[in-house]
């Protein structure tokens, strides 16, 4: 959920695994502030790979391309670290992103989640989006206050104070896609054996 001059409005992220790449690779108008969660993301989730049931292999061997699609409206803001860190938890783990689900807030390296502005207007624009799952930081949970009353009865709100949480909220429990083998593992495994010498008969 983004907050903006005109209201809140709904952005889609999209995250691909790049074999053989290197590093995060940041498309689709993203400002300075958001690339900035999009590194702690990924560095968050490496740094703590075996919690989440992550191979590391699948950081070191494998690219990110990480994409906002919107046109060419730029987009930035310190509200996108949760959104962020559950696509790529998604991408990494094979667990889908709940359907039913926007989220906002933002993310520190240490693993918090930091609370972030213009609630109303965000959770306005998922509920007119057919959102009624709403994941947000717990210390902006007084803000739902200021929205109407018959939006907040239709809606289920989950409080988040840690990353974990968000990939527990975020995600579906079980594995749909499950992500690609290590490069160096794939690689010896579909390399054909060598010949065996040929056997020669000897006279007598």
């Amino acid at each position: 959920m983004a907050w903006t001059e005109m209201g809140g409005e709904i952005l889609f992220i999209e995250a691909s695994l790049l074999p053989g790449g290197r590093g995060l690779t940041i498309t689709g108008q993203i400002g300075e502030v958001m690339q900035e969660s999009a590194r702690a993301a990924q560095s968050y989730l490496w740094s703590h790979a075996e919690s989440f049931g992550i191979g590391a292999e699948m950081f070191r061997e494998y690219g990110v391309h990480l994409h906002v699609p919107a046109g060419a409206i730029r987009k930035d803001g310190p509200s996108a670290g949760v959104a962020i860190t559950a696509a790529l938890a998604s991408l990494y783990t094979g667990r889908r992103v709940r359907s039913d689900t926007a989220m906002t807030g933002e993310i520190t390296l240490s693993g918090l989640v930091f609370p972030v502005g213009g609630i109303k207007e965000k959770v306005l624009a998922a509920h007119r989006a057919g959102i009624h799952r709403i994941l947000m930081p717990a210390r902006n949970e007084a803000d739902m206050e200021e929205v109407p009353e018959d939006v907040r009865r239709e809606l289920e709100v989950v409080p988040l104070t840690r990353i974990n949480e968000v990939v527990d909220a975020a995600l579906e429990k079980f594995v749909a896609n499950p992500p690609p083998p290590p490069i160096s593992e794939s690689t010896r495994l579909s390399k054909p054996e060598p010949p065996a010498p040929p056997l020669i008969a000897k006279e007598r």
